[in-house]
């Protein structure tokens, strides 16, 4: 009987809250879609750059997720981490990654960082993961791909409230069979299904194997007839960069012209489109200290292109596998209920990954990457800090950097209670932490606040974005980053930065995002009061995540070089 009254609580309760979503939208009437809870998609693209899709003003051919747009909504300010891992923790518990577990990504955790909490490398058992809860709800929780938030049985998907699962346990791999890894020291993929490691079959290839075992997942379940909550990471287009050859085909001789001219063709679109503000400038702190197209060699400039070629079929083949994605929600009568939300988990890479612990020599003995073989299977290939600044036009700097181009993400966010939305953008600021916020209010499911399973746990920090989705002003807030000592806050229109240099000047550098997006302006001298006020308030986010400061010693991300040429 106690079960059952629970039932008929936990019942109450979600039409409550879905009554109170439904009125927010005002398009679609509670007794036409009280008993259809919605089911969530979350899709992840692995370091996809600000302006590489079409409906954000790119030249590869995403045709699937710009539908997607034109059917949606495109959050143009939404904030992820500088990094991946970091940003996952903050996706799956709704709170601050040093809260998570993921204060820095476990590969590079510092002398001074290990054992502390919050600094596990691992989704830690201090919150409550997103699948869990959505588990406990009554919905059926999938996933596939990327996972890199621990590595053992134990820490895997399907100890964290995932139903089912086929996961890449670390950081990247290569996207063909041969389960090569991408750290010297750690040489090959580990994968993992509901929990035990496997093998890859013959002829796996990343995105297309992702997607059919999510389709197969849910398809296996349809009998039961339960809501579904699925995230489908992507390792596309993480390096190594790898694609098939007819989609590397597809895009031979496009990137002929070099960064700077791509840089201006998508800018200009950016505009067209209402992505950034008519008369934007660009910021490419690092342009002046890299090699320009002109002055690569022909050989050079060769392999320069071959790589962008091959990041476009990554991105392009992606979007078929999306689109797959969709097609099969679509006919099997989902996708009107269900909520979709397509994001990067941080901006475009530009790091090297000859930067990691041994990866230099290992990469140029066991890889194959000679021109003709680059993007194939057998090769490692990134595609460099040039191109890089270009993904993330207009800002600054790409992954690592808690600048603008570190963290701003593409967002598209479609739902059948977003049609009157339809194809518009939405510049209001968003941020990882609000998407859990947002699911569970769309489900109608209360987050556990400290108590969870028999444990304590962190209360969300991140906050629901539909408010913000339907009109309505978001809170005002002071959010925080730091990840390899770098660090940012933003409160409202104000973001203060600190890097060392080259980067930065390891002071606090202040910026008005509503007059300079592009962080071009450094206002710290001309406004002492702002700049106070975000400090304390960095104080205080400081305190509140435990979060450790201290010497940073790895290379990884505080060297770019192209061609021996290095920023200085």
């Amino acid at each position: 009987m106690a079960v059952n009254n629970k039932k008929k609580r936990d019942t109450t309760m979600n039409l409550r809250h879905l009554s109170l979503a439904l009125c927010i939208t005002g398009l679609v009437s509670l007794s036409s879609q009280a008993a259809d809870k919605p089911n969530f998609l979350i899709i992840i693209a692995d370091d996809m750059g600000y302006s590489d899709l079409g409906s954000f003003g790119g030249e590869i051919e995403t045709p699937n997720l710009d539908a997607l747009a034109s059917e949606g909504v495109r959050l143009t300010n939404f904030q992820a981490a500088p990094t991946c891992s970091p940003t996952r923790s903050m996706l799956l518990s709704g709170t601050d990654n040093h809260q998570a577990g993921l204060g820095n990504m476990g590969e590079l955790t510092q002398d001074f960082q290990k054992g502390k909490p919050g600094y596990e490398g691992y989704l830690n058992q201090r919150v409550a993961n997103l699948a869990e809860v959505m588990q406990d709800s009554g919905y059926k929780t999938y996933t596939t791909g990327k996972w890199h938030l621990g590595r053992t049985e134990e820490l895997s998907p399907k100890a964290r409230g995932f139903d089912r699962s086929f996961i890449l346990v670390q950081g990247g791999a290569s996207h063909f069979d041969d389960q090569k890894a991408i750290i010297s020291v750690d040489p090959k993929a580990i994968y993992r299904e509901d929990g035990k490691q496997v093998e890859v079959p013959k002829g796996f290839f990343s995105s297309e194997f992702y997607t059919d075992r999510l389709i197969q997942y849910i398809e296996q379940d349809k009998a039961q007839d339960k809501p579904f909550m699925a995230v489908l990471s992507y390792t596309a287009p993480h390096w190594p960069l790898h694609a098939p050859d007819q989609w590397i085909d597809k895009y031979k001789g496009r990137y002929a012209e070099g960064y700077e001219a791509l840089r201006q063709q998508r800018l200009k679109r950016m505009q067209e489109l209402g992505i950034v503000p008519a008369g934007i400038e660009a910021n490419t702190p690092m342009e002046g200290g890299l090699p320009t197209w002109e002055q690569l060699s022909d050989e050079e400039r060769q392999r320069e292109a071959r790589s962008m070629e091959v990041y476009a079929a990554m991105v392009d083949n992606m979007d078929h596998h999306i689109g797959r994605m969709l097609d099969y929600l679509r006919q099997s009568g989902k996708l009107d209920n269900t909520f979709v939300l397509f994001m990067s988990d941080n901006g475009a890479d530009g790091n090297s990954p000859v930067d990691l612990p041994g990866n230099r020599e290992w990469m140029a003995k066991d890889f194959d990457n000679r021109l003709e073989n680059m993007g194939r299977k057998g090769s490692y290939i990134d595609y460099g800090a040039q191109w890089a600044q270009v993904g993330a036009t207009p800002f600054p700097f790409f992954k690592g950097f808690t600048s603008q181009g570190g963290t701003t993400v593409p967002v598209i966010l479609s739902h059948s209670s977003l049609k009157a939305q339809a194809g518009q953008l939405n510049g209001k600021f968003f941020h990882v932490m609000d998407v859990m916020p947002t699911i569970l209010e769309l489900a109608g499911v209360e987050h556990p606040g400290t108590q969870f399973r028999g444990r304590e746990v962190q209360p969300m920090q991140g906050v629901s974005m539909l408010p913000g989705l339907h009109g309505q002003a978001m809170p005002e807030r002071a959010v925080g980053w730091e990840l390899f000592g770098r660090r940012a806050l933003r409160k409202g229109d104000w973001k203060m930065t600190w890097m060392t240099a080259p980067y930065g000047t390891a002071q606090w550098q202040l910026y008005n995002l509503a007059k300079d997006p592009v962080e071009a302006h450094d206002l710290a001298k001309q406004e002492p009061a702002k700049l106070a006020e975000l400090t304390k308030e960095w104080d205080a986010y400081v305190q509140r995540n435990n979060v450790l400061l201290g010497p940073v010693k790895i290379k990884y991300g505080f060297e770019t070089c192209l061609y021996e040429h290095c920023f200085k």
